[in-house]
Formats: C-alpha cells, sequence, structure tokens
C-alpha cells in the first residue's frame, strides 16, 4: 500500500511539472554553471548554449546613461509594477546594445536542436544567465528600487516531451510582499522586451500558450 501511494505521488508530481528552486545567493548559479558573475558594469555575456561560450562585455558611462532614461520612460507609475516594465524595456535595450558587440543579435527566439554551439545562438540557460547579471547591472547602479535579484530557477514536466523539457528563468522579487517574478527572455528574439510573470504561473502550462512580453 506504500509503495502504491508513493508511486502515485510520484506520478502526480510528473503530471504536474517540477519546480527546481535554488535558494541562496545568485553568486551560487554562476557557481552552478562554471560561469563568471558580473562585477559592476562588466557582464560576462554566455551564448553557444548552456554557456559554452563567455564574452566580456562592459558597459559604459554612455551606456548606463542611455539604459537610466530608457528606464525613465518605460517607468508609467513609481511603484513595483512599473518598475517591472522599466526593467522590460532595459532588458530589450541591453539585448540589442550587447548583440551587435558580440553577434547575438541573430539569437533566435526558443529552442533551436541545430544551434548548440553557434556563438549567434542563446538557450535559456544562457538567457537566464545573462538576463540575472543584467539585472545585477542594474542594481549596481540604482536602477532597481522596488526588488532585489534573485537566484534562477527551473521547471519542467518530461511527460510533455521536448515541449516540457527543463527550462530556466532570472528572476526578481518584490521588496514589498515577496512575489517572485520570472524574467523570461528565451521565447522572444534577441533584443524583444522579456515576459514577467508572477513565479507559479510561469511557462510549464503550454509552449503554444507563453507568456506575452511585458509592454
Amino acid at each position: 500500500m506504500r509503495v502504491t501511494a508513493l508511486i502515485g505521488l510520484l506520478l502526480g508530481a510528473l503530471l504536474t511539472g517540477c519546480t527546481h528552486e535554488r535558494e541562496g545567493p545568485v553568486a551560487l548559479h554562476y557557481a552552478e554553471f562554471k560561469t563568471q558573475a558580473p562585477s559592476g558594469n562588466i557582464v560576462y555575456v554566455c551564448h553557444a548554449y548552456g554557456c559554452k561560450q563567455q564574452t566580456r562585455f562592459r558597459f559604459t558611462e554612455a551606456d548606463i546613461a542611455a539604459v537610466r532614461d530608457v528606464m525613465k520612460k518605460a517607468r508609467n507609475s513609481d511603484d513595483a509594477k512599473g518598475e517591472r516594465r522599466a526593467v522590460a524595456y532595459a532588458i530589450a535595450w541591453i539585448e540589442t546594445r550587447v548583440g551587435k558587440e558580440i553577434g547575438t543579435d541573430k539569437d533566435r527566439p526558443g529552442m533551436d536542436f541545430a544551434a548548440s554551439g553557434d556563438p549567434t545562438q542563446q538557450d535559456c540557460v544562457d538567457e537566464a544567465t545573462n538576463t540575472t547579471s543584467y539585472l545585477k547591472f542594474l542594481d549596481h547602479n540604482g536602477l532597481l528600487k522596488h526588488h532585489t535579484v534573485a537566484r534562477p530557477f527551473s521547471k519542467e514536466n518530461l511527460l510533455r516531451g521536448v515541449a516540457g523539457w527543463t527550462h530556466w528563468t532570472a528572476v526578481l522579487v518584490d521588496k514589498g510582499n515577496g512575489q517572485r517574478w520570472a524574467v523570461d527572455s528565451w521565447i522572444y528574439a534577441n533584443g524583444e522586451n522579456p515576459a514577467i510573470v508572477e513565479a507559479e504561473k510561469w511557462y510549464i502550462d503550454s509552449l503554444n500558450n507563453l507568456p506575452i512580453a511585458m509592454r
């Protein structure tokens, strides 16, 4: 009876999908994937899938001023919701800026199995790591008032086959209420606004019904 109950619980977990939370500081994510953490205005951009390649990029004072301006124009309220909207536009601007410099401006949305090893392409590990680094860059420059940057996490539902493969996302946490927000750039082409949705509602439902980009 106990074995039957255990099997039932395991099957139920698979059918509903698994969430792999990662506790602890953001630095542990970089250690887990053997990548270099950002330092001030310097980030190490992952590409070629699974962070096979990492390219150093330094944001200039002009870049910082431009990002600040983008966020100021995009922010439509001085609260956490307005800040998330501003973050979405900032991430899109950063991806465009960085992409032109290192060649990832050609990155296609979603997963392309033929793209592994292609330095112009990025998978969800690359995207989650890079977005986390960009969020840390924003925080370093005092551009996050209502959120902190958390360690990325993943979800999966392997019974759905390829559509349910493990998928990673960057995470923001609302300082006011503790709500975790997934910041997902992977589902859109380079330079598009990411989706920013409640972490518990993110991704696993259907690849044909993904969260819309934050506008």
